[in-house]
């Protein structure tokens, strides 16, 4: 379902492409990256897809497939949503782009600078994301980490962060992302990517064999966050564990 939800963004997106992007490499390059993005929508639904007839199969082998298979399917689901961040911060680019470009006019090149450095800025962003989205975890940790470092001021840093911790988590290195989702709700406690943080984080500690700081992580978001995905995943955790 967050598949099909992509597709008028994506359709969006080329329209605002065709807004006096002739000689505009810019422009190139971003939907170049929308067109990369698109590709990995369709392969992690099909994914998506294939967990659930495995899940159907797996009913009868018992408790623990079923419960391996809501996990795996919860995982994705995450991710799904994601990338369809991911889509829409270049579709943002794309509209901000393309209205620089109808109304520059007779602007100097020195007024344009500074638009020039935003789209580098963004473009380093979105680089790190399409390295995460591909699978590429090792060389999205180290493309956040340089975003990180060199834009602390960036609107994006809460994004970069939450991306930096789910490629660690996606290496298994759960003692490296903990600390980066943990970052998290310390400085960005108003960022969309707090309660993203506080579940992986939960997820970190469980998978290091904290189990009583996991349960009790768990548990905040259930209680005090009902009715999100998060608290959705986090019941699944419990039921799992037995609580």
């Amino acid at each position: 379902m967050l598949a099909r939800t992509l597709i008028p963004s994506l359709t969006l997106a080329a329209a605002f492409l065709c807004l006096g992007c002739n000689n505009e490499d810019r422009l190139k390059k971003v939907e170049d990256q929308v067109t990369d993005l698109k590709v990995e929508v369709f392969k992690l639904r099909s994914t998506m897809e294939e967990a659930n007839r495995k899940a159907e199969d797996d009913r009868s082998a018992g408790d623990v497939a079923r419960s391996q298979g809501r996990r795996f399917q919860a995982d994705l689901q995450e991710t799904m949503r994601k990338l369809q961040d991911s889509l829409q911060v270049l579709n943002n680019r794309l509209v901000d782009t393309a209205t620089q470009r109808r109304t520059a006019g007779a602007k100097a090149p020195a007024q344009e600078e500074p638009a020039a450095i935003t789209s580098d800025d963004e473009k380093a962003f979105n680089s790190a994301v399409l390295d995460y989205n591909r699978g590429n975890y090792p060389l999205a940790a180290d493309g956040l980490a340089l975003f990180i470092k060199s834009h602390p001021q960036s609107p994006r840093l809460p994004d970069a962060l939450f991306f930096q911790g789910l490629a660690f988590y996606n290496q298994k290195a759960y003692d490296k992302a903990q600390p980066v989702f943990e970052r998290i709700l310390k400085e960005h406690s108003s960022s969309t990517q707090f309660l993203p943080s506080k579940l992986k984080r939960s997820q970190c500690l469980l998978r290091q064999g904290l189990k009583p700081a996991a349960i009790k992580g768990f548990k905040e978001i259930t209680d005090s966050f009902q009715g999100t995905p998060e608290a959705r995943t986090a019941k699944q955790e419990l039921d799992d564990l037995g609580f």
